[in-house]
């Protein structure tokens, strides 16, 4: 009894050193993050390396800010609308979607999810160009609702809603159609409010996918007022300009916000992946 005791205070002890080791692996960027964005290029780039500046820069921010080529307010406020409407929608028609071929009749319905499925198959690089082109031609370019548009369908949030909602309860869907619902009122009123896991750990996803876009905003965003956070990150390193300092202030202001995200929403991100493993 004594030696099972040791032997499982020693493999709880191993699981916390490896836990703590990757801990602090996937800590060292966030925290090469903070520490260059309180210093000069000079002391970035010095060959004396300190760990902290004894007198943090600051007005680096400040600097970023005032930038009259960065953008950075624009770029804050657009990806925070994108990211934001993407998140919404992109949860509404997946729910809808998901509902509709878990709990709808139809002969269709396999067809249909197997298509769904399919497309999880194509490589973005395929689909890059012809979205483009079809963004172009129905004059999406330079404009938010044009980089939003290709991300309100995701194949991977239906399949995940479709998962859930067959393991949703069906005593709660024939008490509805008992009171008189169809399955519009019985998804709006009953199934619906009754997904905030799924909803919340795939929002999260979103949102955070979202935000980190980087090629899709700069193809079709080609005019400064419709650039994302992570285009304006790139003007600060050019092949003309090197501006460290301040591409590291902006790289610390545009992760906080997922920062905040995440610890506020994390529980809801494994709930819903648990949530999202139902019957087939």
């Amino acid at each position: 009894m004594h030696a099972r005791t040791m032997g499982q205070k020693l493999q709880l002890a191993l699981r916390y050193a490896v836990l703590s080791a990757l801990a602090i692996v996937f800590l060292i960027p966030f925290y090469l993050i903070v520490r260059n964005a309180l210093m000069t290029d000079a002391q970035i780039t010095s060959p004396h390396w300190q760990w902290f500046p004894l007198h943090p820069v600051w007005s680096n921010f400040h600097e970023l800010f005032a930038d009259k080529t960065a953008f950075m307010w624009v770029g804050l406020r657009n990806s925070a609308f994108i990211a934001t409407t993407t998140l919404v929608l992109q949860m509404l028609f997946a729910s809808m979607a998901g509902y509709a071929l878990a709990r709808i009749p139809s002969r269709a319905s396999r067809t249909v999810f197997g298509s769904v499925l399919l497309t999880l198959m194509i490589p973005g690089a395929v689909t890059f160009v012809p979205t483009f082109a079809l963004m172009a031609w129905v004059g999406g370019v330079n404009t938010l609702w044009g980089v939003i548009a290709p991300g309100l369908f995701s194949a991977f949030s239906i399949f995940l809603f479709r998962q859930f909602y067959l393991g949703f309860p069906s005593e709660i869907e024939e008490a509805g159609m008992m009171d008189g619902l169809g399955y519009a009122g019985i998804y709006w009123r009953l199934v619906l409010p009754n997904s905030k896991a799924v909803l919340m750990s795939l929002g999260v996803l979103a949102f955070v996918g979202t935000w980190n876009t980087f090629l899709w905003p700069l193809v079709v965003g080609q005019n400064p007022s419709s650039w994302t956070v992570q285009i304006v990150l790139s003007t600060f390193l050019t092949g003309q300009t090197i501006q460290l300092h301040e591409l590291f202030a902006a790289a610390l202001v545009a992760v906080l916000p997922l920062v905040v995200v995440f610890l506020f929403m994390q529980r809801y991100i494994v709930e819903g992946i648990t949530f999202s493993g139902g019957k087939e």
